[in-house]
C-alpha cells in the first residue's frame, strides 16, 4: 500500500480558523452539559444526605449499647458520605464551568488586537525569513536550500495568514479601536499603560522609553521627575491605551483638583529591596554605598 499526500491541497487559513471556532463552540456546549450534570450529582448527594441528618436530632450523640446504634452508625457514615460526594461533584461542576468559559471566549482571546498585533510582527518576521532563504541568504541562523518546495508552501501559508489577521485589525478599528504607533508620541507627551499615566522620555520605533514602572507606586501619573530610579521602562505600541499631550495633561491635572481628585503623588521613594539591589551592583571599595548620618536616638 502506498500513501500519498498532496501538500498542494489543503484547506485555507480561513477556513481552518472557522473550524477551530466552531470546535470551540462545540466544546463549550458539551462542558456545560458536564457542569450541569455535576452541579445535579452534588445537589441531590447534597440533599440525600440532609434528609437522613433530618431524622436524627440536633446535638444527640451515639447511644452505645442501644437497638439503635448501629443504624445511627450507618446513618452518620452515609451522611458522611453524601456530604463527600456532593463536594467532589461541585468541584467537579466549577471545573468545567470554568472550561465553559473558556472555550466561549475563545473567539475573543483568539482575536484580541493586542495579541493578534502581536502576532502578525510575528509572522512578518517568519515571512522576511523565508524570503531570504528563497534567495539564498541566511536566516534565523540558519541557511536553506533556495529550491527546497517547501518555502514556497511556506510563504504562501504565511501570507495568508497575515492577510487574515491584519483583517482582524482593520475590523478592530472600525469597531473603535486604536492601533498606536511612532507617529502618534513625541517626547514630552503621556502614554497609559495599564491603568496609570508615565511621561514619555523617548519615541521608538516599536515602544515608547517611560520611567520605569516601580516609579511613583501609587502615582495615577509619573512624570519624568519622578524617575527616582536610574532605570527606564519601554512600553511596546500594542500595550497603549491611550495618549495625552503634555498640555492636555497639565489641563487634565487642573479639572481633577477642581473636583477634588487627586491623582496622587504616591510613594516616590522606590522599594527598599530595589534600592539595596542597586546598592550592592554600584557599591565598591572606593564608592562605598551611602548610609544614613547616625542620629541621636541611634546612638
Amino acid at each position: 500500500m502506498t500513501l500519498t499526500i498532496d501538500e498542494d491541497d489543503r484547506r485555507t487559513f480561513t477556513e481552518q480558523e472557522e473550524d477551530r471556532i466552531e470546535r470551540a463552540a462545540d466544546r463549550a456546549e458539551r462542558f456545560d452539559g458536564y457542569a450541569d450534570n455535576a452541579a445535579s450529582r452534588s445537589q441531590a448527594a447534597y440533599e440525600g444526605a440532609h434528609r437522613i441528618a433530618d431524622r436524627i436530632p440536633f446535638g444527640q450523640p451515639t447511644q452505645r449499647e442501644h437497638h439503635s446504634t448501629r443504624r445511627t452508625e450507618r446513618d452518620r457514615e452515609r451522611i458522611h458520605s453524601g456530604m463527600d460526594r456532593s463536594i467532589r461533584e461541585g468541584d467537579k461542576a466549577s471545573y468545567w464551568s470554568d472550561r465553559t468559559r473558556a472555550a466561549e471566549a475563545y473567539e475573543t482571546f483568539r482575536k484580541n488586537p493586542g495579541r493578534t498585533l502581536r502576532r502578525i510582527a510575528t509572522l512578518e518576521a517568519d515571512l522576511r525569513a523565508v524570503e531570504k532563504w528563497q534567495r539564498g541568504e541566511s536566516a534565523k541562523g540558519c541557511a536553506r536550500n533556495p529550491d527546497d518546495p517547501e518555502l514556497p508552501r511556506m510563504q504562501q501559508d504565511l501570507t495568508e495568514q497575515i492577510k487574515f489577521w491584519q483583517k482582524v485589525i482593520e475590523e478592530a478599528e472600525q469597531k473603535g479601536y486604536k492601533v498606536w504607533s511612532k507617529a502618534d508620541f513625541s517626547k514630552g507627551d503621556f502614554v497609559l499603560s495599564r491603568g496609570r499615566w508615565f511621561e514619555v522620555l523617548r519615541v521608538n520605533a516599536k515602544s515608547v522609553t517611560i520611567p520605569h514602572i516601580h516609579n511613583g507606586i501609587g502615582q495615577k501619573v509619573v512624570r519624568a521627575e519622578d524617575n527616582r530610579l536610574d532605570w527606564t521602562w519601554k512600553v511596546p505600541y500594542d500595550e497603549v491605551s491611550g495618549r495625552k499631550s503634555e498640555s492636555e495633561m497639565a489641563q487634565h491635572l487642573e479639572q481633577s483638583a477642581a473636583r477634588g481628585v487627586s491623582v496622587g503623588r504616591g510613594n516616590l521613594t522606590p522599594p527598599s529591596f530595589i534600592v539595596e539591589f542597586r546598592y550592592q551592583v554600584r557599591g565598591s571599595a572606593s564608592n562605598p554605598p551611602p548610609h544614613p548620618e547616625p542620629t541621636e536616638s541611634s546612638t
